[in-house]
């Protein structure tokens, strides 16, 4: 079951949802940037240099957590944005190496 924020956990982490979540080049492009940072790292969510509304950016970041690719966390009136790597490569190894060596 999600915690109270929407994040799964490891063992529910599913193929399908992620690579759904990763289907939009929107959502790649925040993943590619977070796997530029150190591991560990957290980004605000304006921080991506997105030019959408920000309701359509909010929705993003929503599939991209409840697909199990990041994690947020409420900092004071921000939201940071925290790529679940070691998740990620445990359950689907290799995948952001694959996002990673994309061109686009």
């Amino acid at each position: 079951m999600p915690d109270d924020q929407g994040h799964p956990a490891l063992n529910e982490i599913e193929l399908g949802t992620v690579l759904t979540a990763l289907a939009d080049p929107t959502r790649r492009r925040v993943v590619k940037a977070l796997l530029e940072d150190a591991d560990g790292a957290e980004r605000l969510c304006t921080s991506f240099g997105l030019q959408l509304s920000k309701a359509t950016r909010s929705h993003h970041f929503r599939v991209l957590r409840e697909a199990g690719l990041i994690r947020q966390v409420d900092r004071g009136n921000s939201r940071m944005a925290q790529l679940r790597r070691r998740d990620i490569e445990k359950c689907f190894p290799g995948l952001l190496e694959l996002i990673a060596r994309e061109t686009n």
